[in-house]
């Protein structure tokens, strides 16, 4: 029969079991914070950052399903993205919304982590349609100077994986540092975007379309589809300023733009080239297509009068000039085939001028009249 002080080294050996246990498993959470926090803060971009949420974060911390959804009221966020051509959809899981309101009752609850049962009647828009049904979930607020900028939203097919008394430390911190790397990534998006956009019309400038044009050169000769330029100048624009001052002429260069934009394709690019100049890169549209594509351009604009901030209104017209390039050699540079290309739009445009102006003039692949 054990004595009273064996019995009491045994409870000693347990309680000090117990602690190296806990020990151990504190070295491990702080592991897991570790190495998230550098897994999330290593992240460059938006893309490289939305990539380790998915999968980063799902492997390590054996998650079934991971969805985020981001507040973008006034659609800037996805704009920035688009115009540096970030093909949203490749991330299924990652979901915008303009406010929370739109996530119902939950939108009102977004203050701490909600652990739980799944319900889809509850958190159907965490976890839409085309992505796998959780068990059990963490619904986290993602916050960044107490305004809610998204949902972290983590589903596992084990019904006890999440419930409502776990305790949320490990999440939370998880939560602000994603919040924060967001923030960093899509500032330094937006900062990328502010360098290739003209700040007076909103549409990319001449190097987004310089780099742009190199890439659709190249694409062009791998896969064999037609690119065409259209050279864009506004006819007499000297005179617009000169008769109605500079605020006009610049109120004309944003609803030219506009006007341009609003022809286009998503995937086409639009840049202000330099002073009344727009070029725009219509990307697989033969000679014939992007022919009536610029028609529609140059109508838009000669056919609506463009209303000034003194209640009168202009006349505005364009000129377009067309080049297409279709199979380029592939001995040649890609720089010195986009300057070619871009010089024949060039020509055509002087052409469309010399013509009598408030017309669309095209050059085909060999240089010829269309």
């Amino acid at each position: 029969m054990p004595t009273p002080l064996q019995i009491e080294n045994r409870q000693l050996r347990e309680q000090l079991k117990q602690l190296l246990e806990q020990a151990r498993a504190n070295q491990q959470i702080m592991q897991r914070y570790q190495e998230f926090d550098l897994q999330f803060i290593g992240a460059d971009s938006f893309k490289d950052l939305i990539d380790r949420v998915f999968d980063t974060l799902s492997a390590a911390s054996e998650l079934d399903v991971v969805t985020l959804t981001l507040f973008d009221p006034d659609h800037e966020i996805r704009g920035i993205l688009q115009d540096l051509r970030i093909d949203l959809s490749s991330f299924p899981n990652l979901i915008f919304l303009e406010t929370s309101q739109q996530m119902g009752w939950l939108g009102s609850r977004l203050q701490t982590p909600l652990l739980g049962r799944y319900h889809a009647g509850d958190y159907g828009q965490c976890f839409p349609p085309h992505v796998l049904e959780p068990a059990s979930i963490a619904i986290v607020p993602l916050r960044r100077n107490r305004k809610l900028i998204g949902v972290l939203c983590l589903g596992s097919l084990d019904h006890g994986r999440f419930a409502a008394d776990m305790a949320t430390d490990f999440i939370e911190h998880m939560a602000s540092i994603v919040a924060i790397c967001l923030e960093n990534v899509i500032n330094t998006e937006r900062l990328k975007h502010i360098g290739l956009t003209d700040r007076l019309t909103g549409v990319n400038n001449r190097r987004y379309v310089e780099q742009r044009l190199l890439e659709e050169v190249g694409r062009t000769r791998r896969q064999g589809y037609a690119l065409t330029c259209l050279y864009i100048d506004i006819d007499h624009f000297k005179k617009i300023n000169d008769r109605n001052g500079h605020q006009a002429g610049d109120l004309v260069l944003r609803e030219v733009a506009a006007r341009i934009k609003a022809e286009m394709r998503l995937s086409d690019a639009l840049g202000r080239f330099g002073g009344e100049e727009f070029v725009a890169l219509l990307i697989d549209a033969p000679l014939a297509d992007a022919m009536v594509v610029a028609e529609r351009i140059r109508a838009s604009i000669a056919d609506r009068r463009f209303a000034l901030a003194d209640d009168n209104a202009l006349d505005v017209t364009v000129s377009i000039g067309v080049a297409t390039l279709v199979s380029p050699e592939r001995s040649q540079a890609l720089e010195a085939i986009g300057e070619r290309l871009i010089a024949r739009a060039d020509t055509a445009l002087y052409q469309a001028k010399e013509s009598g102006r408030n017309r669309v003039v095209g050059l085909g692949p060999a240089g010829e009249l269309a």
